[in-house]
């Protein structure tokens, strides 16, 4: 049985700036079950940072709702948190805590008990290869060491639902690889992922479905056999790029993309 552990139902969200209102959602509707990984793909500005803060209850949509395993973020957004583990490179390290202290403490955060935190954090050192680098201060880490401490940090708590936020932002081919076999290893854990990036070819490499937004809309969802067959393109650069042009071609009544 198929089990949804993300649902997003007609997110709306507007903004005010500069005196004028900007729709940065309209109507986003998607699901994420386990063991998948759903990548929402879009350019700057295409709404992906806003859909992410309301799936994890860090804003309010003006309408619709979200359901993270089952609990509507409206309801109880703590709750939601703790079953979701945030990967970003914006995110960073404690610099003068070793990497074990440092997932410990976040395993702490969420309550997770120390005899369980222990074993998990064992578990994680061998499945990323923390091992070289587990006792050594954050300070002198690599950007592919920190990489893989943050991967390691969104697992501590065993969360459900994993959200990666352009997770290979300046990382070189083997750090990049590291996350590609984290996304592989999130799935065969049967975890929902939601995969947010801009990075077209590697969303091609590890995502079983796909959104792709444009303007806060939502454009197409499926498979890429799915997404094929809706815009007659063959790769997901293509298929921005006809996306892009319906857009614009919407008010004359001619959405057709041509075939490349």
């Amino acid at each position: 049985m198929v089990i949804c552990l993300i649902v997003t139902s007609n997110l709306s969200k507007r903004f005010q700036w500069a005196g004028k209102a900007i729709d940065a959602l309209n109507g986003v509707t998607f699901n994420v079950s386990g063991g998948e990984v759903f990548g929402l793909l879009g350019p700057n500005g295409a709404g992906k940072t806003t859909t992410l803060r309301i799936i994890m209850g860090l804003m309010r949509p003006d309408s619709g709702y979200v359901e993270v395993g089952g609990v509507r973020t409206s309801r109880d957004s703590s709750a939601v948190r703790a079953n979701i583990g945030m990967v970003s490179t914006n995110d960073g390290v404690y610099p003068f805590l070793s990497v074990r202290e440092m997932l410990l403490y976040f395993a702490d955060l969420y309550a997770v008990p120390m005899s369980t935190a222990r074993k998990r954090l064992d578990l994680l050192v061998e499945q990323l290869d923390l091992s070289r680098f587990v006792d050594q201060r954050c300070c002198t880490l690599s950007t592919g060491q920190k990489q893989r401490v943050i991967l390691a940090r969104g697992l501590m708590h065993d969360p459900p639902v994993m959200l990666l936020d352009e997770p290979t932002r300046g990382l070189d081919v083997v750090g990049s690889q590291t996350v590609f076999e984290f996304i592989s290893h999130l799935k065969d854990l049967g975890k929902a992922v939601l995969l947010s990036t801009h990075r077209l070819d590697e969303a091609e490499r590890v995502c079983d479905r796909f959104g792709l937004l444009h303007r806060g809309n939502l454009m197409y969802t499926g498979t890429l056999d799915e997404i094929r067959a809706d815009t007659s393109q063959e790769h997901l650069t293509d298929m921005f790029l006809c996306m892009m042009k319906s857009a614009e071609q919407e008010k004359s009544g001619d959405t057709a993309c041509p075939t490349v």
